[in-house]
């Protein structure tokens, strides 16, 4: 009886899975559980047989002094741990690197698959095939070779399995996805298998051996297995995370969403890839895109939303994203009103189609996908097409347009600044930020309350009042003052006073962009600080122009930064009656804007200055706060949520 192999696991396996644990635990979903326990399983159930085989053959030994004693099928209680803590490291790491991975947007029908993939699918399956045909060569030759032989034709048929139905996905997706928690972990464990080796904690029998060492005492035998061994775990739960992104991607074919761990992840992993929407997937591959592009702080915390729901989420991102480019992008004014004329027609007859209404005009009857494909540049179509409008009511469409027409209203020539007092400014904000939040909302509603019906809404006079208390423009109070039909009165109370608290927080996160961006518009001619505010403070429109970070528009910049946190602080109580699974991303959303502002408020150097490159929905470029204080922020705010 000996301690040697339980220390091994004491100050070497046990402190990173540990500490995997406490990183990865806030981003944890129930389908990640799932994949962990069901990878774990069968990594355990198909190792016994074969390294039991192993130990009664001699071929690998532990000496009595090293181990505890106790064994199952021969096999010390140790050695059955590692099976289980290296599956779990692995996939621990696996799972945490693909987080912000979408991973919908990675399947490909049979012939949109980009043909270097298609050759390297073959190529490693000629490589698989290659070395079950070696190994078996290896155990009916030389016993030196029994070892590797025995690892290979164990190991490489349920490579080839998997990379046979799976490859496809896995080389489309990041190497960050794939080959690096293969690589890591295995060169971990390499170091800390030289370093058991040299100790004597375990040893391979010398006749079964080729004698080959990588490095130090590292056998080359053991260095294929670990290899292999973190290949199988990754490509297992590849394929997992395939089928996932098949349910997801496709609400049309399976009724339920992939994290109710439904039949319907079995029965995806089985139907044909030529089956898949093509163009679906595109609009979610150019949602993805613009999101990652545009906003990296939704990007972040749209990672931890349910699959079907970060799926419409980062949908709707895209569509707000394309239609800001559109009348932003424009040559002129002129150009501008055409494409928010065009844009609005194709919401109406989107929802007519919806609502099953007729047209009103003969011009009217093309559908919205007819007027789409002659209207708008062929990398719009896919976006339009797939705006989820079916789940979200049309007010905040409306209103989001209504307040590119209010950017319209610039002139600098002229001297024309439409936002003169706080009325303006908060009519601006609600259109342009209020109704995202709100349609993000109804989003949040249709995936996370079971039997949550769409497009049925009144209004309704409490919510009004209640909303005309809270301050927001009476043109909102439709917006926000909209109660479901057939649900409880508790219910719909509830969902009312989130869609208020929805309008609040938009006010505020949109503070906090003009807040940001004040240097950046101004150089295109635009100050979305009230005139009344700057008169107070002996200001002109110039002066911003000019100076947009002087002393004095600096003190502007702080009085709007404090409106946006009264407003924050109002609304933020409130986000605690957010369905569960839509909780913690969304307040991650919140707070990862709200660290702008305070970044802003506290005058911390840690903000970056503005880029043009990175664009919010709506506004000009960006400051951002650096990449590890957001990842901290969102990783901190899921533990509190």
């Amino acid at each position: 009886m000996g301690y040697d192999y339980a220390l091994v696991h004491l100050f070497w396996t046990v402190p990173p899975a540990t500490l995997l644990t406490i990183v990865v635990y806030p981003f944890l979903t129930r389908v990640d559980a799932a994949k962990l326990c069901f990878i774990v399983t069968v990594a355990v159930v198909a190792t016994i047989p074969w390294d039991s085989y192993l130990i009664r053959t001699n071929i690998w030994n532990y000496p009595p002094d090293a181990v505890l004693g106790y064994s199952l099928f021969d096999i010390p209680a140790e050695e059955l741990f590692f099976f289980v803590i290296q599956t779990y490291l692995t996939a621990q790491l696996y799972i945490l690197l693909n987080k912000p991975v979408l991973h919908a947007q990675y399947l490909n029908a049979p012939w949109a698959v980009p043909a270097g993939i298609r050759r390297a699918k073959i190529a490693g399956q000629v490589f698989l095939a290659a070395a079950i045909v070696y190994g078996c060569h290896l155990i009916s030759g030389s016993a030196k070779g029994t070892y590797l032989g025995l690892i290979l034709a164990w190991a490489a048929p349920f490579a080839l399995l998997t990379w046979s139905i799976t490859a496809h996905f896995i080389l489309a997706l990041p190497w960050t996805s794939t080959l690096l928690p293969i690589v890591a972990p295995t060169v971990y464990l390499w170091v800390v298998d030289e370093l058991a080796l040299g100790r004597g904690t375990w040893a391979i029998q010398s006749g079964t051996k080729l004698g080959v060492r990588l490095f130090g005492h590292l056998e080359i035998e053991e260095a294929v297995f670990f290899l292999v061994t973190n290949m199988l775990v990754v490509f297992g739960l590849a394929a997992f995370d395939k089928a996932v992104a098949v349910v997801d991607a496709h609400p049309d074919v399976f009724a339920e969403p992939s994290d109710t761990l439904s039949m319907s992840l079995i029965k995806a992993r089985f139907w044909p890839s030529k089956h898949y929407d093509m163009r679906r997937i595109t609009a979610i591959r150019q949602a993805a895109s613009r999101l990652a592009k545009k906003s990296r702080s939704f990007s972040l915390a749209s990672s931890a939303f349910p699959g079907r729901l970060r799926i419409d989420m980062t949908l709707l991102y895209s569509y707000c994203r394309l239609a800001d480019d559109l009348v932003d992008d424009a040559a002129d004014n002129a150009v501008a009103s055409d494409w928010i004329e065009k844009l609005q027609k194709h919401l109406d007859l989107s929802y007519a189609e919806v609502n099953k209404t007729k047209p009103s005009s003969q011009k009217e009857s093309m559908s919205s996908r007819e007027y789409a494909d002659s209207t708008f540049p062929s990398s719009a179509l896919e976006t339009l097409r797939h705006l989820p409008v079916h789940l979200i009511p049309k007010r905040p469409f409306d209103d989001l347009l209504q307040g590119f027409v209010m950017d319209m209203d610039f002139d600098q020539a002229a001297g024309q600044f439409p936002i003169t007092n706080v009325a303006d400014l908060e009519l601006y904000a609600s259109s342009v930020a209020s109704t995202v939040g709100l349609m993000c909302l109804e989003l949040v509603f249709h995936h996370c309350i079971p039997g949550f019906p769409t497009h049925l809404y009144d209004t309704d006079a409490r919510a009004e009042t209640d909303a005309t208390k809270l301050g927001l423009p009476r043109n909102k109070v439709t917006s926000t003052g909209v109660v479901l039909q057939r649900h409880s009165t508790k219910g719909a109370t509830t969902r009312n006073q989130l869609r208020v608290a929805a309008c609040r927080m938009g006010l505020a996160l949109q503070y906090v962009n003009i807040a940001r961006d004040i240097a950046v518009d101004a150089r295109i001619g635009r100050v979305y600080l009230p005139t009344t505010w700057l008169q107070e403070a002996g200001l002109t429109h110039q002066d911003v122009l000019r100076s947009p970070r002087s002393d004095g528009v600096m003190q502007v910049r702080k009085r709007l930064l404090d409106l946006a946190f009264d407003l924050y602080d109002e609304s933020r109580a409130v986000m605690v009656e957010i369905p569960p699974a839509a909780r913690a991303p969304m307040i991650v959303a919140v707070e990862s804007y709200m660290e702008i502002g305070r970044v802003l408020r506290d005058g911390a150097a840690a903000a970056k200055a503005p880029q043009e490159a990175e664009r919010g929905v709506h506004g000009g470029g960006r400051a951002t706060v650096p990449k590890g204080r957001r990842i901290w922020v969102a990783w901190s705010t899921l533990i509190m949520s």
